[in-house]
């Protein structure tokens, strides 16, 4: 049973969607705390007014195993980001703000459209800045009949006051640990405190729904999920991430060591970035992992390593 279903009868629900759309009146919505009102359209870092927009829809196979099972994951692509990565790979949806305005009616019914599918779970990527949008067209989703567990797919740069919001309300968290040094994330992403805002919010998740479990048929059905992208030329600090993941979160905990860069966006400008990543620096990534203890690791698709 969904996490969230439980919080809707109790009536709790209401008071986390209410508390949640008071964030949107001087936005501290993220960490950005760019204290725009949102309720009357303006928009800050995020370039998001009242509404969310959406870009697509769609059961995805190409997530981790746990979450596409036989059916697919169902995924929303929100639209715009609260981080400004210069490598983005979706940077036409995070960046450029390719999508459409949805109320939260028109958004409930995206998440009921996938439920019919037969997707495992509901699965919000870039969520961090329409939390409260989510959660407004979530009550009406249930009201309609959504069953389907939650799965935050994030960036990372979350706060933990919003996610105590969230807490009873999704099942399984899939943050990005992007970096683990303060020059290079504002360098890449604009954003100077990343890591220990990253490391506080990972942390926050953690302590919700635990470790990563799976049900007989392979399934995720609640707890954690780490994505890390590995960097050319150790940019992405990887271990001193996966130190911090063993050290404080759980040697248990899976971690999908992502190998699929390759330039995008503006990472042509930066010399440093401007080759794909080399079969040597993801395997260099994996025996990190191993020498910090934790062997829960995310299998890479057969297409991608062989890319790299």
């Amino acid at each position: 049973m969904a996490a969230y279903l439980e919080l809707y009868r109790s009536g709790e629900l209401a008071k986390r969607v209410e508390a949640a759309r008071a964030l949107l009146q001087n936005c501290q919505v993220c960490p950005r705390h760019c204290a725009v009102n949102r309720l009357i359209g303006e928009t800050g870092k995020c370039h998001t007014p009242r509404l969310a927009a959406v870009s697509s829809y769609v059961p995805h196979f190409g997530e981790e195993a746990p979450l596409v099972g036989r059916h697919g994951s169902g995924t929303i692509f929100f639209t715009n980001c609260n981080l400004k990565c210069i490598f983005c790979q979706n940077y036409y949806i995070s960046q450029l703000g390719d999508g459409a305005e949805l109320n939260r009616q028109e958004l409930a019914k995206t998440m009921l459209s996938l439920q019919a599918k037969g997707c495992h779970n509901i699965n919000l990527v870039s969520p961090t800045h329409v939390v409260p949008q989510i959660l407004e067209a979530l009550e009406v989703a249930i009201e309609l009949g959504l069953r389907l567990p939650l799965v935050y797919n994030s960036g990372g740069y979350d706060s933990v006051e919003t996610l105590k919001i969230l807490d009873g309300v999704v099942d399984i968290y899939m943050p990005d640990m992007k970096y683990s040094d303060e020059e290079i994330a504002e360098e890449l992403s604009d954003i100077k405190d990343y890591p220990s805002v990253n490391r506080a919010a990972v942390k926050e998740m953690h302590r919700q729904v635990g470790d990563l479990q799976i049900d007989e048929d392979g399934i995720a059905v609640r707890g954690l999920l780490i994505r890390h992208l590995v960097l050319p030329r150790r940019l992405a600090g990887t271990k001193e991430t996966l130190n911090f993941i063993a050290e404080e979160i759980s040697q248990n905990s899976y971690v999908n060591i992502m190998a699929q860069y390759h330039p995008c966006y503006k990472a042509f400008q930066m010399p440093r970035l401007a080759r794909p990543l080399l079969h040597q620096e993801f395997l260099e990534a994996v025996e990190l992992a191993h020498k910090a203890g934790l062997n829960r690791l995310g299998k890479v698709h057969p297409a991608i390593a062989q890319a790299v």
